[in-house]
């Protein structure tokens, strides 16, 4: 059984005051259904817009579908709203918490919301707050905190309750590189060590390869795609060939454009966009001209030539 299952669900906003003016609606999302099972982690992708976030507010509960069910643990979600929450923790780049509270008085209201003794309140934001490397700020209000600092306040939010789920949407959009690494580090510690499973939006394409199990696509409110992000990626037929000519440069780009080739190219380094299965016959045909290149590398498609793909 998936700990997370999704049927039909439909949100449709509406504007407009009826009888005074014509009602307009917007489908944000439209007959979505997937499923999140134990351990895995889930990405959640689209460009601006696609629905992810309308997704995951009624995930929990903060926007009611207007069709549609959620069941997490078997369990109907609009009939089981707070037993379920119990088990859910949630995180989001964009949220933020009170400003005048201090960081350990925020987390605090949030062990207590969850129903954590005061010792295990204590336990857990200690250890939260020393991993995510702010102990020192505990006592700092909030609102004086950087972009960084809160978002790992926000982490830390999410895993108070020791959570057998886990919401993100762009949990690392405002942290350093090396302290989104640790962060993702520490997903993967979690999974590995309680078997959480976890539902992420990303626009970091390199982060959601690195976590991610599966991938599910959303564009304008409808799944598009669900598969492995390395098959996704590999939907993608075009490949990018770097050469760097010895001889021959102006012959090479005369065929190029001949060809209506796509290249981009700096002095005698071209990069040339072409599809994987004509890379031989290309190269065949550079013999033939005597254009002679020093250093050839491929670069198959990526996750993020996917994305950008499907963003067009």
């Amino acid at each position: 059984m998936p700990v997370l299952k999704v049927t039909n669900l439909t949100k449709i906003f509406t504007s407009g005051l009826w009888p005074f003016k014509t009602l307009q609606t917007f489908t944000a999302v439209n007959d979505v259904s997937f499923q999140l099972r134990k351990g895995e982690i889930l990405g959640f992708l689209g460009p601006n817009g696609a629905g992810k976030t309308t997704t995951i507010q009624m995930l929990l509960g903060t926007l009611m579908p207007s069709r549609g069910t959620i069941a997490y643990f078997g369990t109907d979600f609009a009939q089981h709203r707070i037993a379920a929450l119990k088990k859910i923790g949630y995180a989001s780049g964009y949220d933020k918490l009170p400003d005048r509270l201090t960081v350990l008085e925020n987390l605090d209201v949030v062990g207590r919301v969850y129903g954590l003794t005061k010792l295990r309140r204590m336990q857990q934001i200690e250890h939260l707050l020393k991993f995510f490397g702010i102990w020192s700020m505990r006592d700092r209000q909030t609102g004086t905190l950087s972009a960084g600092q809160a978002t790992r306040v926000m982490l830390a939010k999410a895993f108070i309750c020791e959570p057998e789920i886990v919401l993100f949407d762009e949990p690392t959009a405002s942290l350093d590189p090396d302290v989104a690494h640790e962060v993702r580090q520490f997903i993967l510690a979690q999974r590995k060590e309680r078997g959480i499973s976890v539902l992420i939006t990303s626009h970091n394409m390199d982060e959601v390869t690195e976590l991610c199990d599966r991938v599910v696509v959303l564009k304008k409110g409808v799944i598009i795609a669900d598969n492995t992000p390395e098959l996704l990626a590999r939907s993608i037929s075009k490949v990018r060939v770097h050469l760097t000519i010895a001889d021959g440069l102006d012959l090479a780009l005369t065929y190029l454009g001949n060809n209506q080739l796509t290249y981009t190219a700096q002095v005698n380094n071209l990069t040339i966009e072409l599809d994987e299965h004509a890379i031989a016959q290309f190269l065949a045909h550079l013999g033939e001209r005597n254009i002679i290149y020093s250093h050839i590398s491929i670069d198959k498609p990526t996750l993020q030539d996917y994305f950008l793909s499907i963003a067009k």
